[in-house]
């Protein structure tokens, strides 16, 4: 029993580091892989949205996410992770020209539409 527990305890830290070492290592992938990612402006339509909230239990504060998926004039869809303020723009079906680089959301211009009662309606 004496040697047993600083074994697991070995064990336990080394799957605690681990885990960060391969956060860390999969953070960098992504944003070098973004970095190397030419920036595309294409134009698309906001098909969904949604949110991921992480923590908020007991003491601890919440985290919130913010996504939305935009489909190509090509049918091809892209799930990118977007500000609270771009999200609270956002509506489902308006259609602009997304600007984006890897997975990396930039800007997402809407199309001006004519209001009713204006010319060209």
């Amino acid at each position: 029993m004496g040697t047993i527990v600083p074994i697991l305890i070995g064990i336990v830290f080394l799957v605690v580091a681990g885990g960060i070492v391969y956060a860390i290592f999969s953070g960098v992938r992504t944003w070098s892989s973004n970095n190397a990612a030419a920036v595309l402006t294409l134009h698309s339509r906001v098909v969904t949205k949604r949110t991921e909230v992480r923590g908020g239990s007991g003491d601890s504060s919440a985290r919130t996410s913010y996504y939305a998926t935009f489909e190509f004039d090509n049918g091809e869809r892209l799930e990118l992770n977007v500000g609270g303020q771009t999200y609270g723009m956002l509506v489902e079906q308006d259609q602009g020209m997304l600007t984006y680089q890897g997975t990396r959301f930039k800007h997402f211009e809407r199309d001006l539409q004519p209001q009713s009662g204006q010319p060209g309606n």
